[in-house]
């Protein structure tokens, strides 16, 4: 990667055509942090950068951010926070720390997937003293790194759309929350139907069918898209983090056969090494694992 350490920031102009230099906290660096935060910095912007593991800053910082010690001290003279976190309690622990030192008047970005209660609770929290827009993302690590990610924009993004640009295509969704709700709803049929495309393929299984066969015949249907995600080579959504956004969702509404998914990547969760894996690896073990019936997966 070519040294992108600039010796002129990149800069907006202000509403009276004045130059300004907006500088970014990007608090969480996981596989889809890392790879956003680096749009960012490729783009020119000037961006401090805190993990809790502290080491997965160290190639970000090798090509020009500054790393923070802590998420107050990231966003001391930030104009705009963006955070993406693994989930509701790391998004309030995160809070606790940054609201007594958060600039007046700055933008906080909520590209988490944590649910509009999460969100509006920080929205309380925050009050008149920031701009909040919850703003969680569609696409995995090749899409964050290309800049081709989706962006569920609830609130108002005006502010941070020049930001946002780096990172993908904006969606705005309606008020504050409306983002991370859209983010439930697309992740609980995409997790589900990676697991019915799983379970489609145990009944081919079971009925002697070619597999090839069957698969190609569900790529044809309206299944297309979740036989895509199932055998995608260069995505990678961690199976815990599946369990926790269809916990989310069904905490949210009653969704039985949801909720039969939830308790099969639990299930598969519990395996070693799948809690990390993608959740097609997971629902690959659920398509040869013993059967565990719908209602006892409801039930759990």
């Amino acid at each position: 990667m070519p040294d992108i350490r600039l010796s002129h920031p990149w800069r907006k102009p202000s509403v009276d055509g004045m130059q300004q230099t907006e500088k970014i906290a990007f608090l969480g660096l996981g596989r889809m942090g890392t790879p956003m935060a680096r749009r960012l910095l490729v783009a020119g912007h000037p961006v401090t950068v805190w993990n809790r593991t502290a080491a997965k800053a160290g190639p970000l910082v090798a090509e020009g951010a500054v790393r923070a010690a802590s998420p107050a001290d990231a966003v001391r003279d930030a104009d705009v926070v963006i955070t993406m976190l693994a989930g509701p309690s790391a998004l309030a622990e995160v809070a606790d720390a940054v609201l007594p030192v958060l600039p007046a008047g700055a933008h906080w970005v909520e590209m988490s997937t944590v649910g509009p209660d999460a969100v509006r609770d920080l929205a309380a929290r925050l009050g008149d003293r920031a701009t909040l827009v919850d703003a969680p993302v569609m696409g995995s690590t090749d899409r964050a790194a290309a800049g081709r990610l989706g962006i569920l924009a609830g609130g108002d993004p005006a502010g941070v759309e020049h930001v946002l640009a780096h990172l993908g295509t904006i969606t705005r969704t309606g008020p504050t929350g409306s983002g991370a709700a859209l983010k439930l709803v697309v992740n609980a049929a995409v997790i589900s139907g990676v697991a019915l495309v799983a379970e489609a393929l145990r009944l081919a299984d079971a009925l002697g069918l070619d597999e090839d066969t069957a698969r190609t015949a569900l790529a044809g249907g309206p299944l297309a898209g979740a036989v895509a995600r199932a055998f995608a080579e260069d995505a990678h959504f961690a199976t815990a983090l599946a369990v926790k956004d269809l916990e989310l969702a069904t905490a949210a509404a009653g969704l039985p056969a949801v909720k039969a998914v939830l308790a099969g990547y639990r299930e598969a969760a519990g395996e070693p090494g799948l809690a990390e894996a993608d959740l097609a690896r997971a629902a690959a073990h659920l398509r040869t694992a013993d059967p565990v019936t719908a209602v006892s997966r409801i039930a759990l």
